[in-house]
């Protein structure tokens, strides 16, 4: 019966003592909301974005990068010296590295899929990965480029004050103290004197 359908689904769902289709059934809808699942998906939900199906093309490709380079090599290379990757796959990182940037800031303005807030957890965990490889495990982190006037201004900063001291030192005019004794004591000490003497 049409009319008693949901009162029959509504038995059927709460027919155990556990309930557990019930449970499951949040637990999965929690789960998608709190991985931000919807993010890769398109406004009706048909399929895969672009922007997303872009990223993990260029994820692919990273890590295609990575083992090509590390292929034959590894056995040779010490754990630090990670050179031919960081050298051969620098491109496709920093296109991979610009792409999420892009993607956070499309985001934040409601993006492809209409909803706000942060990107699904598929591309962030993604770029997670690839990000710990690039940094950790092959240790290819790029100079900063502000970091010599940074040093330069610090180290301006830090020599103020020896320069503030040392030319109030050089310029003060150092004034040796003369002690003069008042006349009265010297008469007193005087006349104690002669009253000695013609004692």
């Amino acid at each position: 019966n049409s009319s008693e359908s949901h009162n029959c689904a509504k038995s059927i769902l709460t027919s155990d003592r556990l309930q557990i289709v019930v449970t499951l059934s949040v637990f999965f809808n929690e789960t998608w909301e709190a991985a931000n699942c919807a993010n890769c998906l398109k406004n009706s939900s048909e399929g895969l974005s672009n922007s997303t199906v872009e990223f993990l093309d260029l994820f692919n490709k990273s890590l295609t990068c990575f083992e090509h380079n590390l292929q034959g090599q590894t056995i040779y290379l010490s754990p630090n010296n990670y050179t031919e990757v960081c050298k051969n796959c620098n491109e496709t990182y920093k296109m991979l590295n610009d792409l999420y940037n892009n993607l956070q800031r499309m985001n934040r303005q409601g993006g492809e899929s209409g909803h706000s807030a942060h990107l699904c957890i598929d591309v962030e965990d993604a770029m997670n990965i690839t990000r710990k490889l690039w940094s950790r495990t092959f240790n290819c982190s790029v100079p900063c480029s502000d970091t010599v006037p940074v040093i330069a201004v610090s180290s301006f900063i830090l020599f103020l004050p020896i320069v503030f001291y040392l030319s109030s030192f050089l310029h003060s005019k150092q004034k040796k103290r003369i002690l003069i004794l008042p006349k009265r004591i010297q008469s007193n000490a005087s006349l104690v004197n002669i009253q000695e003497k013609y004692s």
